[in-house]
């Protein structure tokens, strides 16, 4: 493999994010705004795979395994703050294979997740009967074209549109809990008929495997919370606020995500929410809350799917700028923006969410998820052994054992994926390999010396030849 030195004086120049625009605050409504939408709809698919219980345990098991990998993520952004994200930290433990195939798995999840929600934006549009719009398409392509246009005007605005955005989309949970709890009925949580599977129950009307089979919608409570390192450039001082940022945001979550299953279940009943396309508004009923929270959960939806095409330009950007993927894609307009970061993920994403398929969407950008956290687990495990002496403001609590375990159920999450639409998960693994692919026979051999990711690899390298 060669790394080469950029010839251009200006390569960087053209390549660079607007610095300070974020503390550690709208860090935090970042993560939740990257997640929110998972609130609102999605992970109700779980509860026709494993039923109440099912899901209820999985949701448990993720919850910890998010939570470590937050606080591994936390510990690892501290010491190496650049735009790449996970991508980064893999860069720097792995090598570059290590670090594209991390690279890669996050820009799948993020690629398809913002197509998953336009699907349930679209469904919610639907129900509300918005401008007479019966066919979602139109609306995938409007969501598209308004909030690709906001992030191409620059980060700061952007951010801050989103925080208000994700503002409103936390006071629909808190209208919903509120009016739901008077509906609620233990006896709705476990009104699915249980089957004749291992271990059936009326708390696990699938058995046993319904657990395993809920992980992937168990996910979407917390999916891309891990992209708030993504901002790392464009923070103010990253190495205190990124990890303060991801970790409020995480602590949100697990409020909001076991509030919404037990209230959404209980006052709709399992069976009904299995299938919904806007379960928490169902769950409603025809009460007039239920057209307030319909509205805002709209709101939900668009702070994930706003948040996200973020996170995608960001991830796309540093793989691009340090030459894993065509340069051009990293080029920035005169508000430091990166442009075709923005754009191309966004057609492709558009095309996706024209199969109107939000379940099978979501589970493949789980896939991409649960391989990339996989990879970064082992990356901060692979850097406390062999770099123990590194700067790291922020440290893990329970170091290797808390990354460990959450590096066990994200590869158990893996195979979950399989489980749920093996078809789905195998296509997801195909361009999995074809991005490996393009890397190995090309652009190995063209990386850029000078970018932020090759630098930091390029000084440790270099310390650990002095030693």
């Amino acid at each position: 493999m060669s790394i080469t030195q950029d010839e251009s004086n200006d390569y960087l120049a053209k390549r660079t994010l607007k610095r300070g625009s974020a503390g550690w605050l709208l860090l935090a409504g970042l993560g939740v705004s990257y997640v929110i939408s998972g609130d609102y709809s999605g992970w109700n698919f779980g509860l026709a795979q494993g039923g109440f219980g099912g899901l209820l345990i999985a949701g448990a098991v993720i919850a910890g395994m998010y939570l470590a990998l937050v606080l591994g993520m936390a510990e690892m952004s501290s010491a190496l703050p650049a735009a790449g994200g996970g991508y980064t930290f893999a860069r720097r433990a792995l090598g570059p294979w290590g670090g594209f195939a991390t690279g890669t798995a996050i820009l799948i999840e993020y690629a398809i997740a913002p197509a998953a929600i336009a699907t349930f934006i679209g469904a919610y549009v639907e129900s509300l009967g918005l401008f007479g719009i019966t066919d979602g398409w139109w609306v995938y392509l409007a969501v598209y074209a308004l909030f690709i246009g906001i992030h191409l005007s620059g980060v700061g605005e952007a951010l801050k549109v989103m925080f208000v955005i994700t503002a409103i989309a936390l006071a629909g949970l808190l209208i919903f809990a509120v009016s739901a709890i008077g509906s609620f009925d233990a006896s709705n949580l476990t009104d699915i008929a249980p089957t004749d599977a291992a271990g059936a129950s009326s708390f696990l009307p699938f058995g046993y495997l319904g657990i395993w089979a809920a992980v992937p919608f168990a996910i979407w409570f917390f999916l891309a919370v891990e992209g708030v390192p993504l901002a790392a450039e464009e923070a103010k001082e990253p190495e205190r606020n990124v990890p303060r940022g991801i970790i409020a945001a995480m602590g949100m979550l697990l409020v909001t995500g076991t509030t919404v299953l037990i209230l959404t279940a209980g006052a709709g009943g399992a069976e009904a929410m299995s299938t919904s396309g806007n379960p928490l508004v169902e769950a409603l009923g025809d009460s007039s809350m239920a057209k307030v929270v319909n509205y805002i959960g709209l709101a939900g939806l668009i702070a994930s799917f706003f948040s996200i095409i973020y996170a995608y330009s960001r991830q796309l950007f540093a793989l691009s700028r340090a030459g894993y993927l065509p340069k051009s894609l990293s080029v920035v307009n005169s508000r430091k923006a990166p442009m075709l970061a923005l754009v191309v993920p966004g057609v492709i994403g558009f095309a996706l969410s024209l199969t109107g398929q939000g379940a099978m969407l979501l589970n493949m950008a789980v896939f991409g998820a649960a391989l990339s956290y996989v990879l970064m687990m082992i990356s901060h495990i692979v850097l406390r052994v062999r770099e123990p002496d590194m700067p790291r403001p922020y440290r893990t609590p329970g170091g290797i054992a808390t990354t460990s375990f959450a590096l066990v159920i994200a590869a158990l999450s893996v195979v979950a994926t399989f489980v749920v639409d093996s078809t789905a998960a195998f296509w997801c693994l195909v361009v999995f390999a074809a991005f490996m692919a393009y890397f190995g026979l090309y652009s190995r051999r063209h990386l850029v010396a000078n970018s932020p990711d090759e630098e930091f690899a390029a000084l440790a390298a270099a310390e650990e030849e002095l030693e």
